[in-house]
């Protein structure tokens, strides 16, 4: 439609999150914004300034335009919104629509924040496969192997999420000595930032925890997954050192973020450590194919936030057919110590108990376009932690964790990080 008018010459796409690697391709005499970025204070994500710098620097003005505005993003909402009606609803909230400032203010503390993640280092292996149809002589489906991605995942992604949040994060793990070193550093390091700082135990006993998934391409829908892993506890000396670790980066850090994901790492001996730190400490202890039943979150006498998922619950309460809400005033009977409490539940949201209060709070999901769950309770998990460590309600830090998992899940697998400016921008589309 731009390219048909007759004043426009040329029409572009720009990819990035901001406008500035255009201004600096285009170097523009004049660099025109609507009048509600005036008022650079207005503009929730800052980057009018930065745009601004970006223009005179290239010897070009900014003009802002002040005629009558109509948001695009209003008509789109209103009539081509995905969000469903419950969702809708939710948003008209006096609470949910004072999230915009409230985030700002928030999102100021985080990034003065000391963060420390442990967790398992998992190396997630995807292999693009195009089913061929069944084996002739066998009751297998035959795939022909078309190409494959690798992702540093578990406690790397973690830390990658928080990365443009936060200019000091840490992370403690445990990578194994029997595969490829070289090959485990170098997808560590083009997931992380240089801000982000690692710390981690060399076990001799077993490789990095890797997850190979065969994949068909077209919809990333997983046929068949594959562990390389051994999951027995630490011996004695990486446990100590594992524990040396740990005190040291967590006993200063603003928020501890335990990313348990049950291969090993952590055993009650780590538990009594990571309870007996002094900040702010959010935990979540996994159920996966690799320990289902054997890492129930009640290992944990303490902790700021527990956020588990629905099945993670109902293995810690034994409640197959009980409302979630039950279950959670099940789990703060048996764990009185636990402070906030968030159980997600997929294409349902969330609910969030806050400060021993046993009342519930359902948080509805903002979107149900999948097209990779891998890691997106992950990406839950450690938005919301950061934004309760920072002061935000429970409810606030669930609809914006819900907000993390909405944009993760549109991503295949660990190919990119959360970022904050994306963050923002979704929950403003949102409230328009």
């Amino acid at each position: 439609m731009l390219a048909t008018l007759e004043l426009v010459d040329y029409v572009a796409v720009v990819e990035g999150p901001t406008a500035v690697p255009a201004i600096e391709a285009v170097r523009p005499d004049i660099y025109v914004k609507g009048g509600e970025y005036e008022n650079a204070s207005d503009d929730i994500t800052g980057m009018i300034d930065v745009e601004r710098a970006a223009v005179e620097e290239n010897g070009g003005r900014v003009v802002f335009t002040h005629e009558e505005t109509y948001s695009s993003t209003r008509l789109l909402n209103r009539h081509f919104g995905k969000v469903g009606a419950t969702a809708r609803e939710y948003l008209q909230r006096g609470s949910i629509q004072a999230a915009e400032t409230s985030l700002a203010e928030l999102l100021e503390v985080v990034a003065g924040m000391k963060i420390a993640v442990v967790g398992e280092v998992i190396i997630d292996h995807y292999v693009y496969v195009e089913a061929l149809g069944k084996a002739a002589k066998e009751n297998i489906i035959a795939t022909l192997r078309r190409d494959e991605e690798i992702f540093a995942g578990g406690a790397i992604a973690a830390a990658g999420h928080l990365a443009s949040f936060c200019e000091n994060v840490d992370v403690i793990s445990v990578i194994g000595a029997h595969d490829a070193l070289d090959e485990v550093e170098q997808l560590i390091n083009e997931a992380l930032p240089e801000s982000v700082s690692t710390s981690f135990v060399r076990r001799g006993d077993a490789p990095t925890v890797r997850k190979t998934r065969f994949v068909e391409p077209t919809y990333v829908r997983k046929l068949f997954e594959v562990y390389d892993m051994n999951d027995q506890p630490l011996d004695d000396e990486n446990r100590k050192e594992l524990h040396e670790r740990i005190l040291d980066k967590c006993s200063t850090a603003d928020l501890t973020i335990v990313c348990d994901f049950g291969h090993g790492l952590i055993n009650d001996e780590t538990v009594g450590i990571i309870e007996s730190l002094p900040g702010y400490l959010a935990v979540n202890s996994q159920s996966n194919a690799g320990n289902i039943g054997f890492n129930l979150v009640t290992k944990y006498n303490r902790a700021d936030l527990v956020c588990i998922d629905a099945l993670e619950a109902r293995l810690a309460t034994s409640g197959k057919h009980e409302p979630l809400a039950e279950l959670v005033g099940q789990l703060r009977h048996a764990r009185p110590n636990w402070d906030n409490i968030i159980v997600t539940d997929g294409s349902r949201g969330c609910i969030v108990s806050e400060g021993g209060n046993s009342e519930t709070i359902q948080i509805p999901a903002i979107s149900q376009d999948v097209v990779d769950t891998i890691g997106a309770g992950d990406a839950f998990f450690v938005i919301s932690s950061a934004l309760l460590a920072a002061g935000a309600s429970c409810e606030l830090a669930g609809f914006l964790g819900n907000i993390a998992g909405a944009i993760k899940i549109g991503i295949v697998g660990h190919r990119r990080p959360l970022e904050k400016i994306e963050v923002q921008r979704y929950l403003t589309t949102l409230l328009k």
